[in-house]
């Protein structure tokens, strides 16, 4: 199997299409799978590994970590027409994405897309309201050709079912369960960012407008003070509204900028609950390595989180952009040392079904059956014509 992936964001970024996507490459590697992945360059040319494609790209307004792309079709179809890919996988649906939307429906090849984002709901978010039927609208102009779309969670299955989508597969998310651990809980890290709290709140994501973040800061102010006083809240990350932010929080909020392994794998070990607003995941990467890490989830009952939070075994989920129902739930296991760590231990009981290895053979076996679909539909069409 020789495969083309195209995505608008990569590593170096550290958003979880791009996350994502890094580990795939890795996984090919190890499965002796021969790929090319073409992308918008966010980093020094040289620093991209050989089956890695950079091309010239600018900031996308929308969404700064994901660019667009200037692509030069010349060039890709000349690496392309070299490569001879058996299948196209289109992660992402912008300038790169169309790249290979072009070339797979011009040579009629095989080709998947991957849906990772509810750039739907985004829309709310930046008051841009009148542009989601358009959206849909391209969107489905977009997968309508695809053998497969592949989504990460039953709910944004059924988002896409709803607006017309055809074609729909499970690719679902793992974790690295060696990375994030309970055991790498450290005292020190406690002690240099608890500022001698008894609890530790941890959320781990982008600081914009989608990830609802002034819910969590509206929960932490309607804490009884009897909560309030125990608790210390981290918020990890970077993103548009950090300046407007950090101004609002109270004084038991630390803001300390995006973090990244081992620092960061600490940290998930090093708190007492994670807490995430967000209504607009298509999985919920970060909710996972906290379970992974042992600790239980304070989470809104939307989205694809809502797939991964058992109530009352691994967390609770609150009413979506309700703060009052938010600091109810955070107060609520403050006040129970004994069930957050019990929860803790079902949530990493969990995690560690989640195998990267097993997400990722089960999409090369997608793959295949898209590419061997084609061929007997070819060999039909051919005693049909």
């Amino acid at each position: 199997m020789r495969l083309a992936v195209f995505t608008d964001t990569f590593l170096p970024q550290t958003n979880g299409v791009a996350r994502t996507l890094g580990r795939l490459t890795e996984h090919l590697h190890r499965r002796g799978i021969e790929h090319l992945l073409f992308t918008p360059r966010s980093a020094p040319e040289n620093s991209y590994p050989d089956p890695v494609r950079p091309i010239a790209s600018i900031p996308f307004f929308l969404y700064p970590e994901c660019r667009l792309a200037l692509p030069g079709m010349s060039a890709i179809q000349h690496d392309l027409n070299a490569f001879a890919p058996d299948l196209l996988h289109l992660a992402t649906p912008f300038n790169i994405g169309l790249a290979g939307l072009r070339y797979a429906r011009k040579r009629q090849l095989p080709h998947v897309a991957s849906y990772h984002t509810h750039f739907d709901r985004y829309l709310e978010y930046y008051r841009m309201r009148g542009m989601i039927p358009l959206y849909w609208k391209y969107m489905k102009w977009f997968h309508r050709s695809c053998d497969a779309v592949l989504a990460p969670s039953e709910e944004t299955i059924a988002s896409l079912r709803g607006e017309g989508f055809s074609g729909l597969r499970l690719w679902s998310r793992g974790v690295d369960c060696h990375l994030y651990s309970p055991e790498k809980r450290s005292t020190d890290l406690r002690e240099r960012y608890g500022s001698g709290a008894s609890l530790l709140l941890l959320y781990v994501g982008r600081i914009a407008p989608e990830k609802d973040l002034t819910t969590l800061l509206g929960a932490m102010q309607l804490l009884p003070e009897s909560t309030r006083s125990q608790v210390q809240l981290l918020i990890v990350g970077d993103g548009p509204l950090l300046p407007e932010l950090r101004p609002q929080a109270p004084e038991n909020v630390i803001f300390t900028g995006a973090k990244h392994g081992e620092e960061l794998a600490e940290l998930y070990a090093s708190a007492d609950l994670f807490v995430f607003p967000s209504c607009t995941e298509t999985f919920g990467n970060v909710v996972l390595e906290a379970m992974a890490s042992g600790l239980p989830v304070v989470a809104a009952d939307a989205g694809g989180t809502r797939e991964l939070v058992v109530p009352g075994a691994t967390g609770s989920l609150f009413a979506p952009r309700d703060p009052v129902a938010m600091a109810h739930g955070i107060a609520e296991l403050a006040a129970q040392h004994s069930r957050r760590t019990s929860m803790g231990r079902e949530g990493r009981r969990l995690a560690l079904r989640r195998s990267w290895d097993t997400i990722f053979d089960g999409l090369i076996d997608n793959y295949a059956e898209v590419i061997e679909n084609r061929r007997i539909k070819g060999r039909t069409d051919i005693f049909t014509a």
